[in-house]
């Protein structure tokens, strides 16, 4: 089956925190890694986390190096993963439209 690269940025670590300094990669250029794999620690002014691989594939690419600060939303590593057939985007049947209501109903609150 045919490969795709997908790349990952990093994430929103939460608490309102922009950046985060790669402390150390648990994975190398060319490693295959399945989806919730340990990926890369890294450390913000708050803690140090280890983010878990969000897929299964072969690491194409680090785009961050050791001690970098990596600002949120930048890329973080690209992988290269099975690409999938397409698929009918619609599983089931389509509601038909439902008709429009005969009388509308008005709630108006109690008058004094």
């Amino acid at each position: 089956m045919a490969e795709e690269n997908v790349t990952f940025t990093l994430p929103d670590l939460g608490e309102g925190l922009v950046e985060a300094t790669v402390l150390e990669w648990q994975v190398s250029v060319g490693d295959v890694v399945e989806r919730n794999a340990p990926l890369v620690e890294v450390e913000t002014t708050k803690s140090a986390v280890v983010i878990p691989s969000p897929k299964a594939g072969r690491i194409v690419e680090l785009h961050a190096r050791e001690d970098q600060v990596v600002p949120v939303g930048d890329p973080l590593v690209t992988f290269a993963v099975e690409a999938r057939e397409q698929q009918a985007g619609i599983v089931g049947r389509v509601p038909a439209e439902e008709a429009r209501p005969a009388r509308r109903v008005r709630l108006r609150p109690p008058s004094d």
